[in-house]
C-alpha cells in the first residue's frame, strides 16, 4: 500500500464530509441571498462568483496542508508563526483600511485580508506548543500566566482594531485550559461577572448585591452542617436588608439618608464585615469557603459600581445600543435592534420546511443587512426552514463531537490542546453568530464558519480544521 493510499485512508472522512457539506450548502445560501432579482447570468464579480474563488483556493490551501506539510512543521515553527501573527496585528493598526468602522483589513488591490481571523490558528499552535512540555502545569502561577498571556496579547491588538467579536472568540481557549488542568472555578467566575453586569443594568446596583449576598449566602450554608436553618436566617436577613431604600425617604434624620444611596449604604454595612472575616481567617492561618466566598463578595460589589462607566465610558455607541436592545431596555426595532428584529422575522416566516430555495422574501429584497455574512443563518431559516436549521446545527455537532473525541484520542499532546483549542474557537463562533441571529447575544459582528461570505474567514476556518485533520493522522500512525 502506497502513502498516499495510506493517507487517503486514515483520514478522517467524517471531518471532511461535515466540511464539504457548510461549504457547499453556504454557497448555496450566499448565491441565494446576493443574487437579487436584476441578475441575469453568472457574475464572478458578485458575491456567490467571488466565494466560488475562495472554495477553490481554500480546497487547494486544504490539499496543501494535508499532502505536502509535515505535521512536525506546525511544532517546530509555532512561536514563529505566533510571532509573524502579531507583526501583523500591529500592522493593521497602522496601515490596516477601515470597514464598518473597524480597521482590520489589509488592502492588496482586489485583495482583502483580515489577519485577526487567522490569529485563532497561531495562537493554537503557541499554546498546543507552550503546554505541550511535561512540565507545563496550571497549578505553576508562571505556567498559569504564559498561557493567559499567549492569548491576551492578541486579544488587546484586536480589541484595538475595533473587533470586540473576534476578541471575544478568544475566551474559547479557557475550555482548552480547563481540559488541561485549569480550576473550573476561573470560568464559573466569568459566567458571574457577566450575570452580575446583566443583573445591574436590568435591575439596579442595590438589587444585584443583595441577589449577589443571597447566591454567596446559599454557597456557603450548602457546605454547612445545618444548610436549612443557616440558609433561612441569611434569606431572612437578606429580605430585611432589602427595606434599606426606604430609609432614604425618612426626612427627619437630618437629611444624611438622602446623600447616600441605597447600594452605597448596603455597601458600607457589609463590605468592613467581610474585611474583618478576611482578615482573621488569614491572621488564624485559616483557609475555608467562607473567606473565598467573602474575597468574591469584594470583587463582585467593585465590579457591581463599575458597571456604569464601563457601559458609559468603555463600550461605544453602537455596542451600548446593541446591548441595550438584546436587553429589552431600549425597543428600537428601526434602529439598533432591526438586525435583529428583520432577522427573526426571516427565521420566523421559514416555518417547518422552509420557503424553498431562492424564494425568501426576506433575503430576496435585502431586508436584512449582512445577509451573506454575519446573518446569514437567517437565510438558511427562511429558505430551509426549521428542518434546514436543524441539519446545520447538527452536522456542526458532529464536527465539534468528532474534533473533542478525536483530540482525546491522541498520544501527542501537542496535537491533543491543538485539537481542543480549534474546535472551542469553532464552537465559540458557532454559539455567537446563531445566538446574535435568534436574539439571543448582542450583534457583534462574526461569521458562522465555513457558511458565511469572505475569503479571510473560509480560508482561516480552513486550515484550523485541516492542520488538525493532518495532526490526527499523524496520530493514527
Amino acid at each position: 500500500m502506497t502513502p498516499k493510499t495510506t493517507l487517503n485512508k486514515k483520514l478522517d472522512w467524517i471531518l471532511i464530509g461535515c466540511y464539504i457539506f457548510l461549504v457547499i450548502f453556504g454557497w448555496m445560501n450566499i448565491y441565494s441571498s446576493s443574487l437579487g432579482d436584476a441578475s441575469v447570468g453568472f457574475d464572478w464579480r458578485a458575491k456567490y462568483g467571488m466565494q466560488l474563488i475562495w472554495i477553490a483556493s481554500a480546497v487547494l490551501i486544504a490539499l496543501v496542508i494535508v499532502y505536502v506539510i509535515p505535521a512536525r512543521f506546525y511544532s517546530v515553527f509555532a512561536w514563529w508563526m505566533y510571532a509573524f501573527m502579531l507583526l501583523s496585528l500591529l500592522a493593521v493598526i497602522v496601515i490596516g483600511h477601515e470597514v464598518n468602522g473597524s480597521k482590520s483589513w489589509i488592502v492588496m488591490g482586489p485583495l482583502r485580508i483580515q489577519p485577526a481571523e487567522f490569529s485563532k490558528i497561531f495562537t493554537a499552535l503557541a499554546l498546543a506548543a507552550l503546554m505541550e512540555k511535561f512540565s507545563f502545569r496550571f497549578t505553576n502561577k508562571l505556567d498559569a500566566l504564559a498561557a493567559f498571556s499567549v492569548i491576551g496579547v492578541p486579544m488587546l491588538l484586536i480589541l484595538a482594531e475595533r473587533e470586540a467579536g473576534l476578541a471575544l472568540v478568544y475566551l474559547g481557549f479557557l475550555l482548552a485550559f480547563y481540559r488541561e488542568g485549569m480550576t473550573p472555578w476561573l470560568i464559573l467566575s466569568g459566567l458571574l461577572a457577566i450575570l452580575l453586569f446583566i443583573l445591574t443594568l436590568v435591575t439596579s446596583p442595590f438589587a444585584t448585591i443583595l441577589i449577589f449576598i443571597g447566591m454567596i449566602v446559599l454557597y456557603v450554608s450548602f457546605y454547612s452542617r445545618n444548610f436549612i436553618v443557616n440558609s433561612a436566617i441569611g434569606l431572612l436577613a437578606i429580605a430585611i436588608v432589602s427595606f434599606l431604600p426606604r430609609l432614604g425617604r425618612i426626612e427627619a434624620i437630618s437629611g444624611v439618608f438622602n446623600i447616600f444611596t441605597p447600594e452605597v449604604w448596603l455597601t458600607i454595612l457589609t463590605v468592613p464585615a467581610a474585611i474583618f472575616f478576611i482578615v482573621r481567617s488569614f491572621y488564624r492561618k485559616r483557609s475555608d469557603r467562607m473567606r473565598n466566598a467573602l474575597i468574591a463578595y469584594l470583587i463582585g460589589v467593585g465590579l457591581v459600581f463599575s458597571v456604569d462607566f464601563v457601559f458609559d465610558h468603555v463600550l461605544q455607541d453602537h455596542q451600548r445600543l446593541r446591548i441595550e436592545s438584546l436587553l429589552g431596555i431600549k425597543d428600537d426595532p428601526m434602529g439598533a435592534g432591526y438586525n435583529v428584529h428583520q432577522s427573526k422575522i426571516a427565521i420566523g416566516s421559514g416555518g417547518i420546511i422552509g420557503k424553498g430555495f431562492l424564494h425568501g422574501t426576506q433575503t430576496r429584497f435585502d431586508f436584512v443587512p449582512e445577509q451573506s455574512t454575519d446573518f446569514i443563518f437567517c437565510t438558511v431559516g427562511e429558505e430551509w426552514g426549521f428542518v434546514g436549521s436543524l441539519l446545520v446545527i447538527i452536522c456542526y455537532v458532529i464536527l465539534l463531537m468528532r474534533m473533542y473525541n478525536s483530540a482525546e484520542r491522541q498520544k501527542s499532546r501537542f496535537a491533543r490542546i491543538y485539537g481542543y483549542c480549534a474546535a472551542s474557537c469553532i464552537f465559540m463562533h458557532v454559539m455567537i453568530n446563531l445566538g446574535m441571529t435568534i436574539g439571543l447575544m448582542p450583534v457583534i459582528g462574526i461569521p458562522l464558519p465555513f457558511i458565511s461570505y469572505g475569503g479571510s474567514s473560509l480560508w482561516a476556518f480552513t486550515i484550523l480544521l485541516f492542520i488538525f485533520i493532518r495532526l490526527d493522522f499523524e496520530g493514527r500512525q
